[in-house]
């Protein structure tokens, strides 16, 4: 944050946004309730110090009224940073859902051909990634899939695991997604967006030259 300062709100949002999603992705299996609103009250702080800096002349109520509201409209809480330019705010670690890790049954391999449908099962009921709604939406309409290979989008054989191996994943998916490469489905149609393996869309393009992939993640 103090590397941060002189920066805009979107620079913040960009560096702090896949930091705090990788690790509360990583630690969300843990009984993380209380420490994640902890880091909430010590990410408020880091970021009205900011602002502070970089408004020396301007009152608290200014500073609260420009980078805090109700961004998150799903959300009852008025005090989320955000860019009121742009719209985009900061989540915070009390949002992500805690969940307990599933065992796996006795002594289970995942080499084992005999139990692929069980590691099927396994993979298809781990919770989304933190991801924006639209994008976990359309993983839940695909089955997680790719339209183009129809193999798993995210996740084949394991999550990302650490809380950096967490946030490199956060910044690609934010990269793809900020990049815009949306297009339609079905020609003529904007408004049915699909997901498609990177390496899934460049064969697509190279072999028709054309692009039929949707929304790239």
């Amino acid at each position: 944050m103090r590397a941060l300062r002189g920066s805009s709100a979107g620079a913040v949002l960009k560096k702090l946004t896949p930091i705090i999603r990788g690790w509360a992705a990583y630690y969300r299996t843990e009984v993380s309730s209380a420490v994640f609103s902890a880091l909430d009250d010590y990410m408020w702080k880091l970021t009205y110090r900011w602002a502070r800096h970089n408004h020396p002349n301007k009152s608290r109520w200014w500073i609260v009224d420009r980078y805090y509201g109700q961004f998150n409209k799903s959300r009852q809480n008025r005090w989320v940073f955000g860019d009121r330019d742009t719209g985009a705010y900061l989540p915070k670690f009390a949002w992500t859902k805690i969940v307990r890790h599933a065992m796996v049954v006795g002594t289970a391999s995942p080499d084992d051909p005999a139990l692929a449908e069980y590691w099927a099962q396994r993979r298809r009921k781990q919770p989304f990634p933190p991801l924006s709604e639209l994008v976990r939406r359309l993983l839940a309409n695909q089955a997680g899939r790719c339209v183009l290979c129809h193999e798993l989008l995210l996740h084949a054989d394991q999550q990302p695991q650490s809380p950096h191996e967490w946030e490199q994943w956060v910044r690609v998916t934010q990269m793809a997604i900020r990049q815009k490469y949306i297009a339609s489905a079905t020609p003529g149609v904007t408004d049915k967006l699909r997901l498609v393996h990177s390496s899934c869309r460049r064969r697509s393009i190279n072999g028709h030259g054309k692009d039929p992939a949707v929304l790239h993640a």
